[in-house]
């Protein structure tokens, strides 16, 4: 039976957080994330979880804690956003290198500076292929489900890679909502319990982790990372599926929303899409044929099966929350164009570069952009932002 609530995304990620009950959470302060770790040391308090709380003095810190545990062969959890992410750089990469399922909430913040608090994702873009697998969460009720789906995922055998559920700074962090929550004697049934096949308190079976590792190996090493983050893949699509029989919700690699006769498409990943929809609900009633793609899995990335769902349309706009610096379109949109390449498709697809510093995103602007769709003609500009201010 599922239970009704009213919580913030924060709240339910720490709700979940507290139904998985880890071993060890180790976490640093920073807004917008901060509630999690500040709401789950309260169970911890409270005695409603057997976890082991590590307060660090950093960022660094507490990545660094959460990669001790996991090779010790406890389950380890995190939270974080922007300039803490950046200030974890060099253990992230050392998490996934040593395929270590830590899983880690990350509240989407740009990156100062000049400093800003509010949401935009160039923390998640910056870290995108450091080998971690990166949900996004439209809704609390995704970012919820995403983190109990979690750990399933990483934590399989032919997976193991650290994991990252990803949600709007303020937007659906801060903001309450209905969401309906599971049993946690059903949340722990279906997450089960962490054990690992090689980890450094294994007496019988000592091993040494993070060792030197130079040209005779690391090459192969790194092609075993990428061999996991395509076997995640299907992974999380099996997960997604057990977790619809649990649930009744249901997940897959990207969302379609009114795509079966699409012609002008926008593809966008996180709480953006649901402006998107409302837009979409209102230019069908009058005769458009708008659709939306919404990503929920950034890596792995699924791109033959994006390019494939975009096949059919006329336009794509592509929407990327961070700021593109490098003249040739954002993260999201290279993805998108280069899987579309790959297999020959030609559709005419334009960027826009959005919400950065967490500027509102309103539906005219998103009207604007399905506008433009409809009258493409001239694609020599196909790198394009939307929201700026006039000079």
């Amino acid at each position: 039976m599922s239970i009704r609530e009213r919580l913030s995304g924060n709240e339910a990620t720490a709700f979940a957080m507290k139904q998985i009950n880890p071993d060890v959470v180790a976490a640093f302060p920073i807004t917008p994330s901060t509630e999690i770790p500040q709401y789950f040391s309260t169970y911890v308090d409270n005695g409603e979880v057997d976890t082991e709380f590590v307060a660090v003095e950093s960022e660094h810190s507490a990545m660094s804690a959460c990669i001790g545990a996991e090779a010790a062969g406890a389950r380890a959890m995190t939270a974080t956003s922007a300039n803490g992410l950046e200030y974890m750089w060099e253990m992230v990469q050392i998490a996934s290198s040593m395929r270590l399922p830590i899983v880690m909430a990350l509240v989407n913040r740009a990156i100062s500076g000049p400093l800003n608090i509010h949401s935009d994702h160039s923390d998640a873009m910056a870290v995108r292929d450091s080998g971690w697998i990166m949900l996004f969460s439209e809704t609390n009720q995704e970012a919820y489900d995403n983190m109990i789906m979690a750990h399933r995922i990483a934590e399989n055998k032919d997976v193991l890679l650290p994991l990252m559920v990803c949600q709007d700074g303020f937007i659906t962090s801060h903001s309450i909502e209905n969401i309906e929550l599971i049993e946690t004697e059903e949340v722990r049934k279906f997450v089960g319990t962490y054990k690992p096949e090689h980890y450094l308190l294994d007496r019988k079976n000592p091993i040494s982790m993070g060792p030197m590792d130079l040209q005779p190996y690391l090459f192969e090493h790194k092609r075993q990372q990428w061999e996991a983050m395509k076997n995640a893949k299907q992974v999380i699509v099996d997960v997604a599926k057990d977790f619809e029989k649990l649930t009744g919700r249901k997940y897959d690699l990207f969302e379609e929303y009114k795509m079966e006769d699409a012609e002008y498409v926008v593809v966008c990943m996180n709480s953006t899409a649901g402006t998107v929809k409302n837009v979409i609900d209102r230019l069908r009633a009058n005769g458009v044929k708008a659709g939306l793609i919404k990503i929920r899995v950034f890596r792995p990335f699924p791109g033959e099966e994006i390019a494939k769902a975009l096949s059919k349309a006329k336009a794509v706009a592509i929407l990327d929350k961070t700021p593109i610096l490098n003249l040739t379109g954002g993260p999201l949109y290279e993805d998108v164009t280069s899987a579309m390449y790959t297999l020959n498709m030609n559709v005419a697809t334009i960027n826009y570069c959005y919400g950065i510093g967490g500027r509102d995103v309103t539906e005219s602007q998103i009207e604007t952009v399905y506008s433009d769709l409809q009258n493409l003609k001239d694609m020599s500009n196909p790198y394009r932002f939307l929201g700026l201010k006039s000079k």
